[in-house]
């Protein structure tokens, strides 16, 4: 039986260009401007104290800022580019500049989950902060409030089973009583090894039923009943 359920946000709550499209350039176009604004200030310092660990040697600003702009450009997973973006994305939402992106169905099915007493958590790529403020700034207000907890790589890599233990520990029910969503096979695997529920979101790809998880186009496909005998 389904307790609990973690979702991803690119390509499940989220769509994928809204990130690709919307964010990632943001964040590079503002990234030098920030970081020389804010160079004093001291969770920027540990950030890019942070970055020079990454990289094995003690960066200036600008080469800093250039190893920055190259990681967003390979679109590195990165924990402190992560962090950086997040703090760049917040000035941008809090100017009216950016709206945080959520598919209709998955805000209605969220809010509905709440309501019935599932409790909800997020575990993405992009940092925590970067989580709270797409949820919180949405055209349908903030959806902050739905949330028990969010994961980030601080946790663990999505591709590592460790990660999907880490947060079963953290959240304290048994892994069978917890229901991950993501659009990426290889995230669901390791959930799945972790011994998590799993469902594959496909968006706008054919739902396949000879997938390794369950495959649905969107939220209102998910039957969350299809798990309480198991």
């Amino acid at each position: 039986m389904i307790k609990a359920i973690i979702t991803d946000i690119e390509g499940t709550t989220s769509s994928l260009s809204f990130v690709k499209d919307c964010l990632f350039p943001y964040a590079r176009a503002h990234i030098g401007e920030f970081l020389r604004a804010n160079f004093e200030n001291e969770i920027v310092q540990k950030l890019l104290a942070d970055v020079n660990a990454e990289v094995g040697k003690k960066l200036d600003l600008e080469q800093a800022i250039t190893q920055l702009i190259q990681w967003i450009d390979d679109d590195k997973k990165i924990t402190p580019l992560k962090s950086l973006q997040g703090l760049i994305w917040e000035a941008g939402y809090q100017r009216g500049e950016l709206i945080g992106h959520l598919y209709e169905d998955a805000i209605r099915n969220l809010q509905n989950w709440k309501a019935e007493g599932f409790d909800l958590y997020v575990y993405s790529s992009g940092s925590v902060y970067a989580q709270k403020l797409l949820f919180a700034y949405t055209e349908a207000g903030d959806l902050t409030p739905l949330f028990s907890g969010y994961f980030d790589t601080h946790i663990g890599a999505k591709q590592d089973s460790s990660s999907y233990e880490n947060i079963v520990a953290h959240i304290g029910l048994p892994a069978e009583h917890l229901l991950f969503l993501s659009d990426i096979e290889a995230e669901l695997n390791a959930a799945q090894t972790a011994g998590l529920q799993t469902i594959w979101l496909t968006r706008d790809a054919t739902p396949q039923s000879s997938a390794a998880h369950w495959q649905v186009s969107d939220f209102d496909a998910i039957e969350l009943e299809r798990f309480s005998h198991e």
